[in-house]
């Protein structure tokens, strides 16, 4: 009887292991919750204080621009001589028919003017004012 295979009296456990699963979606969740806010910082601009109703621009198209004049379309930076024709091409390829305009407060009223005009010329006829909310 030396031939037998002797075996454990241990039985296997059937069961899911869930601690190190929870381990990694609390890991997860708190690296979320630590840059989910810095992803929606965008370009840093001082606006306008008005009291106005709030809009979304979550999905919108947003030009900004900074106090050194610089303009951006979204992440991307565009001089004002392109902003037109970047603007005609979301117009027809892309069907954007509203855009926001966030313009820093210390910006000579002439470029703030210029930038508009050229967002005009390029089919666009919704054009918004983004201020900072007061109550």
């Amino acid at each position: 009887m030396k031939d037998k295979i002797h075996r454990s009296s241990h039985k296997l456990i059937a069961d899911i292991n869930v601690t190190p699963l929870v381990d990694v979606s609390l890991v997860l969740l708190i690296i979320f919750m630590i840059t989910a806010p810095m992803m929606q910082r965008g370009i840093e601009i001082q606006l306008p204080q008005e009291s106005a109703k709030k809009v979304s621009l979550s999905n919108a198209t947003v030009i900004s621009i900074k106090k050194n004049k610089k303009i951006y379309l979204g992440d991307e930076i565009i001089t004002l001589d392109k902003l037109e024709e970047k603007i005609k091409y979301l117009y027809n390829k892309e069907r954007v028919r509203e855009v926001f305009l966030r313009a820093d407060k210390s910006l000579p009223y002439g470029f703030v003017i210029s930038a508009m005009a050229k967002v005009k010329k390029a089919g666009i006829q919704r054009l918004g004012m983004v201020t900072e909310f007061i109550e």
